[in-house]
């Protein structure tokens, strides 16, 4: 492919990514790398760290191989050896390999904690590129010749191209496509996580709890002092009202898990001090255009397929390099867009519909469908499994071009 990166004029062209997590470092490597401009603003203070492990399988490792960070991440690599399902007592229904839930390959696919990656990311490109940190867009104004942006802090600038790399809940695609309620497609949970002690003597591994229409994770990373603890319940609508109230929040999750037992009412005691909680709904978001004019979406803020399918930053690191690739390709942003798009779409919607359909579903919502998925769990293989599934490879990778080496 021949990559018309500094056709016509030499002045490099300008992009702002908005978002700091992991398709926001990703995309910014490659643009950078495929000779544009960029800036990257978040509205946090620095890049998170800790959190939960998050699963980089099948065309993302090849993404990250080619930023020279897979030796990186495969040092971090957490490599959980047992997931033990607990009953509503806190007997155990079966202890199965990780893998042989998520669908991933031993050996081969990456289990890293989320800031490990997103650390990664920036320390990949920090020196290369500008990170303005606790600011955020607050106006675009697109015109003939580039994006008018008014930034939350007080500041204007200009810029030719704007990709949003802000997650589920884009400000970015807000602002251009509107309301996130045309795209929000709630899958009936929500969910807290945070950090708590672990006195449960757990070491690369997790249990996680069920009764219908909830469930507890305790999953150890390595052999910490600490465990990330998860609470999840089922709820016919999403509660908008939560969204930026922490104290709402914890009440939800003491009101839906009011009564039930095993370690249940310490994890919940232990939500009431945490300083790390992240609470938000399982959904995905789902639009019939990744682009308008000079704005383009990656990542969660153009496609989440939520945790349930662990695919996320997977997608999020696909799709940075398939944009880049993109618009290094194509002069004309709006066919670039649209190349970005046509050559990503069907491998993102293939594993939004992972949904549901893997070995086991984690939190059955009825003792029926518990039930169905306790004897599915009990009928899976111990051992790591062999392959992974088909729809983490289903994208090649455009060949890396020559002059971005």
């Amino acid at each position: 492919m021949e990559h018309a990166m500094n056709h016509g004029d030499n002045r490099k062209r300008t992009v702002l990514v908005s978002g700091a997590s992991i398709a926001g470092p990703a995309v910014a490597y490659w643009l950078h790398r495929f000779g544009f401009a960029v800036t990257v603003v978040e509205k946090a203070a620095d890049v998170r760290g800790g959190g939960y492990p998050i699963d980089v399988r099948g065309t993302a490792l090849e993404v990250v191989r080619r930023m020279g960070l897979l030796p990186e991440l495969q040092r971090a690599h957490v490599e959980s050896k047992r997931l033990t399902f607990l009953d509503a007592d806190g007997g155990t229904v079966a202890a199965v390999h990780p893998q042989a839930v998520v669908g991933g390959v031993e050996g081969r696919d990456l289990e890293v904690r989320r800031g490990d990656l997103a650390r990664a990311l920036y320390g990949a490109v920090a020196d290369d590129v500008e990170f303005v940190f606790e600011d955020s867009i607050d106006t675009l104004a697109e015109h003939a010749h580039g994006v008018d942006v008014a930034f939350r802090g007080g500041s204007r600038r200009t810029f030719d191209l704007i990709v949003g790399a802000d997650g589920l809940h884009s400000r970015t695609r807000g602002l251009v496509f509107g309301p996130e309620e045309r795209f929000h497609h709630y899958l009936g949970y929500c969910f807290a996580g945070f950090t708590m002690a672990n006195r449960f003597g757990l070491a690369h591994e997790g249990l996680i709890w069920n009764t219908p229409g909830r469930g507890a994770v305790l999953y150890a990373v390595r052999d910490s002092d600490e465990v990330q603890a998860l609470l999840v319940f089922a709820r016919l609508e999403p509660p908008l009202g939560a969204f930026r109230d922490p104290a709402a929040q914890r009440d939800l999750v003491r009101a839906a898990f009011a009564g039930d037992g095993w370690e249940v009412p310490a994890m919940v005691e232990a939500m009431g001090g945490a300083d790390d909680l992240f609470f938000d709904v399982v959904s995905q978001i789902r639009q019939p255009r990744w682009s308008s004019g000079r704005v383009a979406l990656i990542g969660d803020a153009a496609a989440a397929p939520s945790f349930l399918t662990g695919q996320g930053s997977s997608l999020a690191l696909v799709g940075a390099y398939m944009l880049a690739d993109a618009l290094a390709a194509q002069r004309d942003h709006a066919e670039a867009f649209a190349a970005y798009e046509r050559a990503t779409r069907g491998f993102v919607d293939l594993n939004q519909a992972q949904i549901g359909s893997g070995d086991a579903a984690l939190f059955p919502a009825t003792a029926e469908a518990l039930a169905l998925r306790n004897r599915r769990l009990q009928g899976l293989d111990a051992a790591p499994p062999q392959a992974g599934r088909p729809a983490h490879t289903a994208l090649t990778l455009p060949p890396l071009p020559e002059r971005a080496a």
